[in-house]
């Protein structure tokens, strides 16, 4: 089992937190354990992350105290749980004005941007979580070779739809907004519509892929 740290959040969470590495088998016990404790009356929610839990209390002042021990407790009693995931292809104009930050990406993985673009394509990705925005997947699967820093200095507006890479991850941004990550292409699809029902696009344990378009397509 892998091993995990419980420490307190403000006055009324208590979040488990995975030591490293990251890996599907923990996500899906993660995804379990915030499953069952969704049920528990001393818990108003669980808020699954990539290798972390956060679970905010119902009753804080009378729970807090062995809110940690009793973390501990139900992750060494957790069951992985296998989310119903569906196949979902994302289109995506990589390089040029799209991705701007090709280039840097392809020098710091000493690769060709060719070489980057049918990298990032080939990988099978998996919806850890959505956070940061909504509809914003963290998505785990992305190759060694092209893992990238962030930008040292953040943009002040990334355009909606924007592929990056962001470390050891790769991620989209369905809004408009601030960001440091790495954009290396940019894809049409919606991946959040709050008309829609559901509003996301993704959810966690969905299977993702990205497809190359000829620019001008996506």
């Amino acid at each position: 089992m892998q091993r995990a740290r419980c420490y307190l959040l403000g006055e009324r969470a208590v979040v488990l937190e995975l030591e490293p590495p990251l890996s599907l088998q923990s996500q899906q016990r993660i995804w379990g354990l915030a499953e069952r404790l969704q049920q528990h009356e001393a818990v108003e929610a669980a808020i699954p992350g990539m290798n972390n839990l956060t679970v905010v209390l119902t009753h804080p002042q009378q729970a807090a105290r062995d809110a940690i021990e009793r973390l501990q407790r139900w992750w060494e009693e957790s069951e992985s749980v296998t989310l119903e995931a569906r196949d979902i292809a994302i289109p995506v104009v990589y390089g040029g004005d799209a991705g701007p930050d090709l280039l840097q990406v392809a020098d710091h993985c000493q690769l060709s941007p060719r070489q980057v673009v049918e990298a990032h394509a080939a990988a099978h990705y998996v919806v850890y979580f959505l956070g940061f925005q909504p509809g914003f997947p963290y998505l785990a699967g992305l190759p060694e070779q092209l893992h990238t820093p962030r930008r040292a200095e953040p943009r002040l507006s990334v355009p909606a739809g924007s592929v990056g890479i962001g470390g050891r991850q790769t991620g989209i941004y369905p809004l408009a907004t601030p960001g440091g990550w790495q954009l290396i292409g940019r894809t049409s699809a919606a991946l959040f519509d709050p008309s829609a029902e559901p509003p996301t696009l993704l959810r966690p344990g969905d299977n993702v892929r990205f497809v190359p378009q000829p620019e001008g397509v996506c």
